[in-house]
Protein backbone atom coordinates (compact mmCIF):
# COMPACT_ATOMS: atom_id res chain seq x y z
CA UNK A 1 0.00 0.00 0.00
CA UNK A 2 1.35 3.42 -1.01
CA UNK A 3 1.55 5.58 2.10
CA UNK A 4 3.22 8.50 0.31
CA UNK A 5 1.39 11.79 0.45
CA UNK A 6 -0.81 13.04 -2.38
CA UNK A 7 0.18 16.37 -3.95
CA UNK A 8 -1.96 18.76 -6.01
CA UNK A 9 0.25 21.16 -7.99
CA UNK A 10 -0.93 24.01 -10.23
CA UNK A 11 1.15 25.51 -13.02
CA UNK A 12 2.90 22.18 -13.48
CA UNK A 13 3.89 22.31 -17.16
CA UNK A 14 6.89 24.59 -16.71
CA UNK A 15 9.34 26.15 -14.29
CA UNK A 16 9.44 25.29 -10.61
CA UNK A 17 6.11 23.45 -10.85
CA UNK A 18 7.40 21.08 -13.52
CA UNK A 19 10.60 20.37 -11.59
CA UNK A 20 8.55 19.70 -8.46
CA UNK A 21 6.22 17.24 -10.20
CA UNK A 22 9.15 15.34 -11.73
CA UNK A 23 10.90 15.05 -8.35
CA UNK A 24 7.68 13.93 -6.68
CA UNK A 25 6.96 11.21 -9.24
CA UNK A 26 10.56 10.00 -9.04
CA UNK A 27 10.14 9.81 -5.26
CA UNK A 28 7.01 7.68 -5.48
CA UNK A 29 4.51 10.35 -4.49
CA UNK A 30 1.04 10.62 -6.02
CA UNK A 31 0.56 13.83 -7.98
CA UNK A 32 -2.40 15.63 -9.51
CA UNK A 33 -0.90 18.29 -11.76
CA UNK A 34 -2.72 21.10 -13.51
CA UNK A 35 -2.05 23.19 -16.59
CA UNK A 36 -4.10 25.46 -18.82
CA UNK A 37 -3.31 23.04 -21.67
CA UNK A 38 -3.15 19.33 -20.88
CA UNK A 39 -1.22 18.67 -24.09
CA UNK A 40 1.64 20.82 -22.82
CA UNK A 41 1.66 18.89 -19.57
CA UNK A 42 1.64 15.50 -21.27
CA UNK A 43 4.50 16.60 -23.54
CA UNK A 44 6.82 17.37 -20.65
CA UNK A 45 5.65 14.49 -18.44
CA UNK A 46 4.94 11.71 -20.90
CA UNK A 47 5.59 8.76 -18.60
CA UNK A 48 2.83 6.28 -17.88
CA UNK A 49 2.50 6.37 -14.12
CA UNK A 50 -0.46 5.26 -12.02
CA UNK A 51 0.53 7.90 -9.45
CA UNK A 52 0.18 10.75 -11.97
CA UNK A 53 -3.04 12.57 -12.87
CA UNK A 54 -2.65 15.36 -15.47
CA UNK A 55 -5.50 17.86 -15.42
CA UNK A 56 -6.47 20.67 -17.76
CA UNK A 57 -7.82 23.41 -15.52
CA UNK A 58 -8.99 26.98 -15.93
CA UNK A 59 -8.06 28.37 -12.53
CA UNK A 60 -10.41 31.31 -13.01
CA UNK A 61 -13.41 29.02 -13.50
CA UNK A 62 -14.68 27.63 -10.20
CA UNK A 63 -16.47 24.74 -11.92
CA UNK A 64 -13.24 23.75 -13.68
CA UNK A 65 -11.34 23.88 -10.39
CA UNK A 66 -14.02 21.91 -8.55
CA UNK A 67 -14.02 19.22 -11.27
CA UNK A 68 -10.23 18.87 -11.05
CA UNK A 69 -10.31 18.53 -7.27
CA UNK A 70 -13.13 15.99 -7.52
CA UNK A 71 -11.19 13.91 -10.09
CA UNK A 72 -8.14 13.98 -7.83
CA UNK A 73 -10.17 12.73 -4.87
CA UNK A 74 -11.73 9.99 -7.00
CA UNK A 75 -8.33 8.74 -8.12
CA UNK A 76 -6.30 9.09 -4.92
CA UNK A 77 -8.91 9.14 -2.15
CA UNK A 78 -7.28 12.08 -0.40
CA UNK A 79 -5.25 15.26 -0.85
CA UNK A 80 -2.37 16.11 1.45
CA UNK A 81 -0.37 18.96 -0.03
CA UNK A 82 -1.70 21.75 -2.24
CA UNK A 83 0.83 23.87 -4.14
CA UNK A 84 -0.47 27.08 -5.69
CA UNK A 85 2.31 27.68 -8.20
CA UNK A 86 0.50 28.94 -11.31
CA UNK A 87 1.10 32.55 -12.23
CA UNK A 88 2.91 34.89 -14.59
CA UNK A 89 4.98 38.05 -14.48
CA UNK A 90 3.61 41.38 -15.66
CA UNK A 91 6.03 44.16 -16.49
CA UNK A 92 4.98 47.79 -16.66
CA UNK A 93 4.74 50.85 -14.46
CA UNK A 94 1.48 51.57 -12.67
CA UNK A 95 0.74 54.44 -15.07
CA UNK A 96 1.26 52.54 -18.29
CA UNK A 97 -0.51 49.27 -17.45
CA UNK A 98 -4.19 49.23 -18.40
CA UNK A 99 -6.94 48.19 -16.04
CA UNK A 100 -7.34 45.00 -18.08
CA UNK A 101 -3.64 44.11 -17.85
CA UNK A 102 -3.59 44.74 -14.12
CA UNK A 103 -6.76 42.78 -13.40
CA UNK A 104 -5.66 39.80 -15.48
CA UNK A 105 -2.48 39.53 -13.44
CA UNK A 106 -4.48 39.62 -10.22
CA UNK A 107 -6.97 37.10 -11.63
CA UNK A 108 -4.30 34.48 -12.24
CA UNK A 109 -1.84 35.18 -9.45
CA UNK A 110 -4.37 35.86 -6.69
CA UNK A 111 -7.92 34.76 -7.48
CA UNK A 112 -6.82 31.53 -9.17
CA UNK A 113 -5.10 30.47 -5.94
CA UNK A 114 -8.12 31.50 -3.88
CA UNK A 115 -10.31 29.29 -6.07
CA UNK A 116 -8.02 26.34 -5.39
CA UNK A 117 -8.03 27.02 -1.65
CA UNK A 118 -11.81 27.37 -1.60
CA UNK A 119 -12.33 24.03 -3.35
CA UNK A 120 -9.67 21.98 -1.52
CA UNK A 121 -10.17 23.18 2.05
CA UNK A 122 -13.42 21.21 2.64
CA UNK A 123 -11.46 17.98 2.10
CA UNK A 124 -8.47 19.06 4.21
CA UNK A 125 -10.78 20.28 6.95
CA UNK A 126 -12.72 17.01 6.96
CA UNK A 127 -9.60 14.85 7.18
CA UNK A 128 -8.09 17.13 9.88
CA UNK A 129 -4.77 17.36 8.07
CA UNK A 130 -3.12 18.96 5.07
CA UNK A 131 -0.72 21.62 3.94
CA UNK A 132 -1.21 24.52 1.53
CA UNK A 133 1.93 26.01 -0.01
CA UNK A 134 1.46 29.28 -1.87
CA UNK A 135 4.28 30.35 -4.17
CA UNK A 136 4.73 34.11 -4.02
CA UNK A 137 8.02 35.84 -4.92
CA UNK A 138 10.65 37.89 -3.18
CA UNK A 139 8.69 40.65 -4.95
CA UNK A 140 5.97 39.90 -2.41
CA UNK A 141 8.22 41.13 0.38
CA UNK A 142 9.66 44.19 -1.31
CA UNK A 143 8.09 46.20 -4.12
CA UNK A 144 11.23 48.19 -4.87
CA UNK A 145 11.42 46.96 -8.45
CA UNK A 146 10.52 49.76 -10.84
CA UNK A 147 8.15 48.49 -13.51
CA UNK A 148 7.03 45.47 -11.49
CA UNK A 149 4.42 47.20 -9.29
CA UNK A 150 1.31 45.25 -10.25
CA UNK A 151 3.13 41.92 -10.20
CA UNK A 152 4.59 42.72 -6.78
CA UNK A 153 1.13 43.76 -5.59
CA UNK A 154 -0.26 40.34 -6.57
CA UNK A 155 2.49 38.65 -4.60
CA UNK A 156 1.98 40.92 -1.58
CA UNK A 157 -1.65 39.77 -1.74
CA UNK A 158 -0.55 36.13 -1.72
CA UNK A 159 1.51 36.82 1.40
CA UNK A 160 -1.42 38.51 3.12
CA UNK A 161 -3.98 35.82 2.47
CA UNK A 162 -1.52 33.05 3.35
CA UNK A 163 -0.90 34.61 6.77
CA UNK A 164 -4.66 34.78 7.33
CA UNK A 165 -5.13 31.24 6.01
CA UNK A 166 -2.49 29.88 8.40
CA UNK A 167 -4.38 31.43 11.31
CA UNK A 168 -7.78 30.22 10.06
CA UNK A 169 -6.92 26.56 9.37
CA UNK A 170 -4.62 25.81 12.29
CA UNK A 171 -7.53 24.50 14.38
CA UNK A 172 -8.16 21.82 11.74
CA UNK A 173 -4.60 20.49 11.77
CA UNK A 174 -3.85 22.18 8.43
CA UNK A 175 -0.73 24.25 7.80
CA UNK A 176 -0.05 27.05 5.32
CA UNK A 177 3.24 28.49 4.09
CA UNK A 178 4.03 31.31 1.68
CA UNK A 179 7.24 30.79 -0.29
CA UNK A 180 9.31 33.71 -1.59
CA UNK A 181 11.55 32.43 -4.41
CA UNK A 182 14.34 34.61 -5.72
CA UNK A 183 15.61 34.28 -9.29
CA UNK A 184 15.50 30.65 -10.42
CA UNK A 185 16.82 29.52 -13.78
CA UNK A 186 13.48 28.65 -15.37
CA UNK A 187 11.59 30.09 -18.34
CA UNK A 188 9.77 32.60 -16.11
CA UNK A 189 11.46 35.55 -17.87
CA UNK A 190 10.51 34.32 -21.33
CA UNK A 191 7.45 33.65 -23.48
CA UNK A 192 4.02 33.45 -21.91
CA UNK A 193 5.39 33.60 -18.38
CA UNK A 194 6.37 37.28 -18.68
CA UNK A 195 4.18 39.91 -20.31
CA UNK A 196 5.23 43.41 -21.25
CA UNK A 197 2.96 46.47 -21.28
CA UNK A 198 0.93 47.05 -24.42
CA UNK A 199 1.80 50.73 -24.25
CA UNK A 200 5.21 51.83 -22.97
CA UNK A 201 6.06 55.29 -21.68
CA UNK A 202 9.71 55.89 -22.45
CA UNK A 203 9.97 58.63 -19.84
CA UNK A 204 10.23 55.88 -17.21
CA UNK A 205 13.95 55.29 -17.78
CA UNK A 206 14.54 53.31 -14.57
CA UNK A 207 11.70 50.90 -15.37
CA UNK A 208 12.88 50.46 -18.97
CA UNK A 209 16.44 49.75 -17.82
CA UNK A 210 15.23 47.18 -15.31
CA UNK A 211 12.97 45.59 -17.94
CA UNK A 212 15.90 45.28 -20.36
CA UNK A 213 18.09 43.84 -17.61
CA UNK A 214 15.55 41.09 -16.87
CA UNK A 215 14.98 40.23 -20.52
CA UNK A 216 18.58 40.42 -21.73
CA UNK A 217 20.93 39.82 -18.80
CA UNK A 218 19.22 38.16 -15.84
CA UNK A 219 17.38 35.61 -17.99
CA UNK A 220 19.59 32.53 -18.27
CA UNK A 221 21.88 33.69 -15.48
CA UNK A 222 19.58 33.28 -12.49
CA UNK A 223 21.41 31.83 -9.45
CA UNK A 224 18.62 29.50 -8.33
CA UNK A 225 18.59 25.83 -9.34
CA UNK A 226 14.94 24.78 -9.89
CA UNK A 227 15.69 21.14 -9.08
CA UNK A 228 17.09 22.17 -5.69
CA UNK A 229 14.10 24.47 -5.26
CA UNK A 230 11.79 21.49 -5.80
CA UNK A 231 13.70 19.43 -3.24
CA UNK A 232 13.40 22.29 -0.74
CA UNK A 233 9.61 22.32 -1.20
CA UNK A 234 9.47 18.56 -0.58
CA UNK A 235 11.56 19.01 2.57
CA UNK A 236 9.23 21.83 3.66
CA UNK A 237 6.19 19.59 3.19
CA UNK A 238 7.69 16.91 5.43
CA UNK A 239 8.19 19.29 8.37
CA UNK A 240 6.05 18.67 11.43
CA UNK A 241 5.86 22.39 12.21
CA UNK A 242 6.51 24.29 8.96
CA UNK A 243 7.08 28.05 8.97
CA UNK A 244 4.46 30.44 7.66
CA UNK A 245 7.18 32.24 5.66
CA UNK A 246 10.06 30.68 3.68
CA UNK A 247 12.47 32.46 1.34
CA UNK A 248 14.15 30.36 -1.37
CA UNK A 249 17.52 31.28 -2.81
CA UNK A 250 20.58 33.12 -1.52
CA UNK A 251 19.50 36.22 -3.44
CA UNK A 252 16.04 36.15 -1.89
CA UNK A 253 17.57 35.65 1.57
CA UNK A 254 19.79 38.72 1.13
CA UNK A 255 16.95 40.87 -0.23
CA UNK A 256 14.69 39.78 2.63
CA UNK A 257 17.31 40.57 5.26
CA UNK A 258 17.90 44.02 3.78
CA UNK A 259 14.16 44.72 3.65
CA UNK A 260 13.67 43.70 7.29
CA UNK A 261 16.52 45.94 8.41
CA UNK A 262 15.29 48.90 6.36
CA UNK A 263 11.69 48.47 7.54
CA UNK A 264 12.71 48.21 11.18
CA UNK A 265 14.92 51.31 10.95
CA UNK A 266 12.26 53.36 9.19
CA UNK A 267 9.53 52.38 11.67
CA UNK A 268 11.74 53.19 14.66
CA UNK A 269 12.87 56.51 13.19
CA UNK A 270 9.30 57.79 13.18
CA UNK A 271 8.20 56.16 16.44
CA UNK A 272 7.30 59.47 18.11
CA UNK A 273 4.99 60.46 15.27
CA UNK A 274 3.48 56.99 15.14
CA UNK A 275 2.52 56.90 18.80
CA UNK A 276 1.42 60.53 18.96
CA UNK A 277 -2.09 59.73 17.73
CA UNK A 278 -3.43 57.91 20.82
CA UNK A 279 -6.00 59.54 23.12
Amino acid sequence: MNTKKVWFVTGASKGLGLNLVKKLLAGGYSVAATSRNITELEKVISEENSNFLPLEVDLLNEKSVAAAVSKSMEKFGKLDIIVNNAGYGQLGTLEELTDEESRKNFDTNVFGSLNIIRKTMPYLRAQKSGFIINIASIGGLTGEFAGWGVYCATKFAVVGFTEALAAEVKEFGVNATVVYPGYFRTDFLTGGSLRTPKTQIDAYTTARQLQAAHEQHINGNQPGDPEKGALALIELAEMENPPVHLVLGSDAFEIAANKLDALKNEILEYKNLSISTDY
